[in-house]
Order: C-alpha cells, then sequence, then structure tokens
C-alpha cells in the first residue's frame, strides 16, 4: 500500500485506510480523518478553537483533513491527508508561505499543544512554512501510547459519534455537517 510522507498508509480510498469524520467538540465542524489518530487531531482541533482561536465557522471550508494529493508542489512525495493524518485550520486566514499569520502568544499555544498532542506544526518547517497545518509526526505504536497517555480512547460516547467514511456525502474536504 501507498505511504504518505510520514509512513501512515494512504489511499484514495477513504475507506481502506478507515477514514472517519469526527466532529470537533465546540464547534459544528467535522473533520475526516484517520481513525487511529483521531483523539489526537480531534483533541488538538478542539483546543485550538478554545485556546488559540475560533476554528472560521462561516462555511468557508478552509478546515479539512483527509484528502488524497501529493504534496503541493511535488509530483512524487504523497501528502499526509492522504492518510488522514494532517489537518489544516483557518486556512484562508493562515495561507501557505505566509508567516506571521498568529501573534506571538499564539504562537506559544500552538506550540505547547503540538507538544501536548505530539503533532508537527507547519509554521514550524525550516523551509516553505504552512501556519495552517498539524501533522501526526509519530507511527502507530508511539500513537496509541499518547492517546492513552492523555486519557482520550475512542470512546463514543465522548466524541457524539464517529461517522465511517462512505461515497455518500462529506466529500474530499470533509463536511460541516451530516
Amino acid at each position: 500500500m501507498e505511504k504518505s510522507a510520514n509512513g501512515w498508509p494512504a489511499s484514495a480510498d477513504p475507506e481502506a485506510i478507515d477514514i472517519v469524520r469526527k466532529r470537533v467538540p465546540g464547534t459544528d465542524l467535522k473533520l475526516r480523518v484517520a481513525e487511529r489518530v483521531a483523539p489526537l487531531l480531534i483533541g488538538f482541533a478542539a483546543d485550538f478553537h478554545k485556546l488559540v482561536e475560533p476554528i472560521d465557522e462561516t462555511k468557508t471550508l478552509d478546515d479539512w483533513g483527509y484528502c488524497y494529493r501529493k504534496v503541493r508542489g511535488s509530483n512524487t512525495v504523497v501528502s499526509n491527508h492522504s492518510s488522514g493524518t494532517a489537518i489544516d485550520l483557518n486556512a484562508t486566514q493562515h495561507p501557505l508561505g505566509a508567516v506571521g499569520t498568529f501573534t506571538d502568544e499564539q504562537v506559544q499555544v500552538i506550540n505547547r499543544l503540538c507538544r501536548k498532542y505530539a503533532l508537527r506544526w507547519g509554521g514550524n518547517y525550516r523551509n516553505r512554512k504552512d501556519e495552517m497545518h498539524f501533522e501526526i509526526a509519530l507511527n502507530a505504536t508511539q500513537v496509541e501510547t499518547i492517546i492513552r497517555g492523555l486519557g482520550l480512547e475512542n470512546d463514543e460516547s465522548e466524541n457524539e459519534q464517529t461517522i465511517k467514511d462512505s461515497s455518500t456525502g462529506g466529500g474530499v474536504l470533509g463536511s460541516r455537517s451530516t
């Protein structure tokens, strides 16, 4: 099976890699992510919404997760979005390549949250910055350990509902509601 840049299974068929749609607590936004990493990405998004800035809910569809594609500007490297292990938040406010779209205080909180959830932030990339982008940078065993350590085991009663992806609904960028 094809792998994304971070080594996770990637596929144009979301069902083949267990992509689910999860609501971000405190919002109406639902993101499509890999089931195994959902607690980390959704937990991060909820904290981002509370502590950094509200996730834009203007229906502009500038928040997303799973999307099968190559890394922007590459013909060979498969994006981490293709494995459901990356999310972009408030993309229109933090466009690819832009620097300084967050305040210094927000950057401190983002870095703290990334340490908590063991994510890599595109704002810390050495070359082309991607301040909207947050990704898993661990293998499956490490992810499971972090999830257990944070007490974020997948519990349906805590996260309203998990909807297995299907060809009906959501599109490649996800959905704000079902």
